[in-house]
Parts: structure tokens; sequence; C-alpha cells
């Protein structure tokens, strides 16, 4: 069995004194994992670093094994932000919930393709709101998407400001008044398509972070015997510190 793809790292383990084993996730054939024979030498090692951008050759001799891979680094998308740690940290979290949350082997392009945009575009000056429309794109394809276009109650599209965490639907602010207390909040960045930002609103992040943390943690991560990743946690606290910084 052979095949050659495109991959993005999203963890790895050493095996052995000289050997790796990867997983990565790929263009047409998911989330797999393969044998890196010296993948821990010097020359070697910088190309494996969570985040990176490979082409990748897959082989073994029936389909149900392991596997080898040979990769070729087409981009080091995790050398670029070794002195930004929030940032390497929504890269850590992105990968690390993939790694967590996605059956091996099994297909799935979209999440492939947005993983890929994320990382590409994490130098923006939006990537915090970014990361929270990833979020949400990884619970649409994994089939708990959210409909934040028109409220859940009126089908009106105006003064949407919360989220049910029954529906997964916005609610106007006049329909949800009587229930607020029980709602999500529905941050600004989610309900328009405004120009480019000016300042973060670590608030608003937060908010957003907060719906997707309902929506991952009760239909998603619950599957997981780990649940939330740590890595994502780390995300949420360094950004709660920036909000209580800038409150001060």
């Amino acid at each position: 069995m052979k095949w050659s793809d495109t991959g993005i790292v999203l963890s790895v383990r050493n095996y052995g004194e000289q050997s790796i084993i990867v997983s990565l996730m790929t263009a047409a054939h998911g989330r797999h994992l393969g044998l890196i024979k010296g993948g821990r030498g010097k020359k070697e090692r910088g190309k494996y670093e969570i985040g990176n951008y490979l082409s990748v050759t897959w082989n073994a001799r029936i389909e149900e094994q392991l596997g080898s891979f040979k990769c070729e680094l087409l981009k080091s998308h995790a050398a670029l932000y070794f002195e930004d740690p929030l940032r390497l940290s929504g890269l850590s979290s992105a990968c690390t919930i993939l790694e967590r949350v996605l059956p091996e082997r099994e297909s799935y392009q979209a999440l492939h393709e947005s993983l890929l945009s994320f990382l590409s575009n994490l130098n923006s000056y939006e990537w915090l709101e970014d990361y929270v429309r990833w979020e949400i794109a990884v619970l649409k394809c994994l089939g708990f998407g959210l409909n934040l276009t028109a409220c859940a109650a009126t089908g009106k599209k105006g003064e949407l400001i919360y989220v049910s965490p029954k529906s997964g639907k916005a609610v106007s602010r006049l329909a949800g008044e009587p229930y607020k207390h029980k709602l999500l909040a529905l941050p600004g960045f989610l309900r328009t398509s405004s120009a480019k930002v000016q300042s973060i609103d670590y608030g608003e992040i937060i908010e957003g972070l907060t719906l997707t943390s309902y929506f991952l943690n009760q239909y998603v991560f619950v599957h997981s015997r780990n649940g939330c990743p740590a890595a994502r946690d780390r995300l949420v606290d360094q950004i709660n510190q920036k909000h209580n910084i800038g409150k001060n």
C-alpha cells in the first residue's frame, strides 16, 4: 500500500531511540499516523514541529499497518511564532483539537483546508477572531453547526446578541430578554462581516470562546477520554490574562 498527499503535523511522539510517530491531518486521507525512522535526528527534528505543512508519502505492506512516512517540509508555520506565545498557543490549540477529536483515517477535507487557511493567516491582526470562527467550522464539520444568521424565535435578522444553548441558534435582543440569564452571548464580530478591526477586543474573543466551549464540551469533547485539550485551556487562560490587563 502506498499513497502521497499533503499534511499538517498534529502531534509527535518518540518511538525507540531515534524514530518518531507522527500524526498528520492530510488532505485526502484524514488524520493519519506513520512511523518516521531517524526522525529524532538533528537534521530532521525541526521538520516535525506541530503545525508544519508537509508533502508526505505513506507506505505499508498492508493497509491495517501503522506504515511509515517520508516527508518533505513545505512550510514551517511553527518557526514563525516561537517568540509569540499567544499565536503559538493558538496554533497548538487548533492542531491538538483535531488530534483529540477526529477518528483516524476518515477523510475531512474541509477541516484540512480550514486548518491550513487558519495557519497561513495566523500573522493577521484578526487571527483571534479567525480562531473562534475556525472552532465554529469544526463544530459544523462534525455535525453540530450553529445557526447565527436569524433569530430562533422570530426568524428576524436584526439585533442578534444571544445564542440558545439548546438549539445553537441566534436569538434577538427582544426575544431573548426574558431568558437572557440562560443564553450565551453572541460577540459582535460574529454578528457582522465588518472591516478589519482597529484594536483587539479581548472581551469579545472570550465571549466567542465561551460560546464555542459550550458546544465543544457538550457534543465533541464529551466523547474524548481526556476531555478538552490542555492546549486549548492554555490559550483561553492567556486571552483572559490579556483581557484582565486591559481592564486595569
